[in-house]
């Protein structure tokens, strides 16, 4: 798919005459540091070269018309700007919507509709955020067709609200983050408490980062999800009643292990337990980066999905499938499930010049065991949220 062809889509869905000005916002992997955003702790996000793309002008109307090249069954949704309310039935375009409205809200300026057109080729509900790549782009778009007085450190919070009082999940800043402020060739580490961050080189020499997409779909709004951030909650509670934090991951390990007891609900002390352990973990892991080690990063990984499987509990049969079998293969350093779970993707990192024969065995492995082939993609870690100039996707 390139420019040209996405260019032609727009003129043919929306019959336009004017040219349309396109952006683009890429998915994201979380290299570790899961479930700790939302507990006031550290994550490491890198954005990737697949996400999702917009095309848009803007009306002299009212109306904001959207259409997306991934669900052309669903036709164009339209709205009229005084009827930006979530809906069910437009699925997808709920995510626009909100951004859309969130937008207007804060800046008090949008006064017209605009006709934009999606295209996405990160996989959907694989958990490599393309709901936040929507926002993200969506965000981006409206900026530049508005000439909106608003920073990128606002959009990145804006797409958040989306999602906390829109969509109605619970979710943390790091997806959004990640989007935004994703740079070539680097992780981010980044403080959900006080979105302070720094970038990480990813030095990979002979070593690829093997997206692993189990192909069971996950919706986050109907998950665990705001489950386990009730747990986290309660937690928080009972370990407030004996020490003044403000957050799970104030705490070391140390502070954790001495003050655990305060929790008395055995798995609500789980899932404490992996939040701290597992910010200790995200730290471990930005210093064998900078020291080269992969080796050390790699084990990092997998102490992380043990934690997550049995602290934790939100792997499932599929992900500990794919993840379990690049344990077992002689090349991969180290394995992972990436994003909130229950279904979704995992991570490996794998030696490059045994990638094909990796990826073969694990597959093999995971039809055996649940019934259909996982999908395999890789990693290349890309700028964030940007518009883009003619040429190439």
């Amino acid at each position: 798919m390139n420019i040209e062809a996405l260019k032609k889509e727009f003129h043919t869905i929306f019959h336009a005459e004017t040219t349309p000005r396109i952006f683009f916002a890429p998915g994201r992997i979380n290299l570790i540091g899961e479930h700790t955003d939302y507990n006031g702790g550290y994550v490491l996000p890198a954005a990737l070269s697949f996400g999702t793309y917009a095309l848009g002008v803007r009306r002299k109307d009212k109306k904001f018309r959207f259409y997306s090249m991934n669900f052309p069954e669903k036709g164009i949704v339209t709205c009229d700007i005084t009827q930006l309310i979530f809906d069910p039935a437009d699925d997808w375009a709920n995510y626009p919507k909100g951004m859309i409205q969130l937008l207007r809200e804060h800046t008090k300026y949008i006064q017209t509709g605009a006709d934009i057109l999606f295209y996405g080729n990160i996989p959907n509900r694989a958990g490599l955020s393309s709901s936040a790549s929507i926002e993200m782009v969506t965000g981006i778009l409206l900026k530049n067709l508005y000439q909106l007085k608003v920073n990128r450190l606002q959009l990145i919070q804006l797409g958040q609200k989306v999602e906390n009082t829109f969509i109605g999940v619970n979710s943390g800043i790091m997806d959004q983050f990640a989007i935004g402020m994703g740079k070539t060739g680097q992780a981010i580490l980044l403080n959900c408490q006080s979105l302070e961050y720094k970038y990480a080189p990813l030095h990979l020499e002979n070593y690829v980062i093997l997206i692993i997409n189990t192909n069971k779909h996950r919706q986050l709004a109907s998950s665990k999800y705001n489950q386990r951030r009730s747990e986290c909650e309660h937690a928080l509670k009972a370990l407030q009643s004996k020490l003044p934090i403000q957050s799970l991951c104030e705490l070391t390990r140390e502070d954790f292990d001495a003050n655990k007891h305060v929790i008395r609900n055995k798995v609500i002390q789980k899932r404490a337990r992996h939040v701290v352990y597992e910010n200790a973990r995200t730290l471990d892991a930005v210093q064998s980066l900078q020291e080269h080690d992969l080796q050390q990063f790699g084990e990092l990984m997998n102490a992380s999905h043990q934690s997550l499987q049995q602290d934790y509990e939100v792997t499932g049969l599929e992900l500990d499938t794919v993840v379990e079998a690049a344990w077992g293969q002689e090349g991969v350093l180290g394995a992972r499930m990436t994003g909130a779970g229950f279904g979704g993707c995992a991570i490996a990192i794998v030696k490059k010049d045994k990638a094909d024969l990796i990826i073969n065995r694990i597959n093999k492995i995971y039809v055996n065991t649940v019934g259909y082939n996982a999908t395999f993609y890789t990693a290349v870690m890309e700028d964030g949220a940007k518009e883009l100039s003619e040429g190439v996707l």
